[in-house]
């Protein structure tokens, strides 16, 4: 034996030479021998193929958290898309307003994993008397005008159709009852119910100040909107 691999074992000298990629592949051994390797060299000679080497470590490094980032997002789309198509063919279950009403109230809050819901109908002075607020309820009736006074405190995303996502310090009471002071978050989604009607809203609530906020997309939730206003238009009819 040379007395250059007087310090490595014979065994672990016979399968490096069987299997160098054993070495090559794996970083942390690789960065050990760059580095003796430099200090081999001394402090006066630069390694620019070192250097190259070192940045193109860091930009695969970025590439692979940028991959595990896409990855991410593509399996959260997806679980949000599933979670959709099912509260849209729940919404669809029901052969009566008096069910419809009873799936918002269960099935609905759960499926889409919210703290709170309320329906806001619109009514005017004349029917006001009549369409008393049900308080404690998630159907709510209010004055003319409401629910576009409710949804200027934000602009809308979506384009033609008003969806509003944003963080609150507490959810309104008469909207949201006694849950409201819990809420940090919430979702407004605004109902065409047809032409002669005045708008609607509907509005989901969360405990998690981070659930619905600016930055998240809107499709789906644009999406469910146009789903549930002509269940709507169905019921109102």
């Amino acid at each position: 034996m040379s007395s250059s691999n007087a310090g490595l074992d014979d065994s672990l000298r016979k399968k490096i030479i069987e299997k160098p990629g054993v070495v090559l592949d794996d970083p942390n051994v690789m960065r050990a021998l760059v580095a003796a390797n430099e200090r081999a060299m001394g402090s006066n000679i630069v390694d620019l193929r070192g250097i190259a080497m070192e940045r193109l470590e860091t930009r695969l490094d970025r590439l692979e958290d940028t991959h595990r980032s896409v990855i991410a997002a593509a399996y959260e789309n997806l679980a949000g898309t599933n979670q959709i198509h099912r509260a849209v063919l729940r919404l669809l279950d029901p052969e009566s307003f008096a069910e419809f009403m009873e799936v918002l109230r269960g099935d609905l809050r759960d499926i889409l994993r919210v703290d709170a819901l309320a329906l806001i109908l619109e009514t005017t002075q004349e029917e006001a008397g009549a369409a008393v607020e049900r308080v404690g309820d998630i159907l709510k009736f209010t004055e003319s005008g409401f629910v576009q006074s409710y949804l200027a405190q934000e602009r809308a995303y979506g384009g033609d159709r008003c969806v509003t996502l944003r963080q609150i310090q507490a959810g309104p009471a008469r909207l949201y009852g006694e849950r409201g002071a819990d809420l940090r978050s919430e979702a407004c989604l605004r109902l065409d119910l047809g032409a002669g009607r005045l708008p609607g809203l509907l509005v989901f609530g969360a405990e998690d100040p981070h659930q619905f906020t600016p930055q998240h997309g809107t499709d789906l939730l644009t999406f469910f909107g146009g789903v549930f206003e002509r269940c709507m238009r169905r019921w109102l009819s």
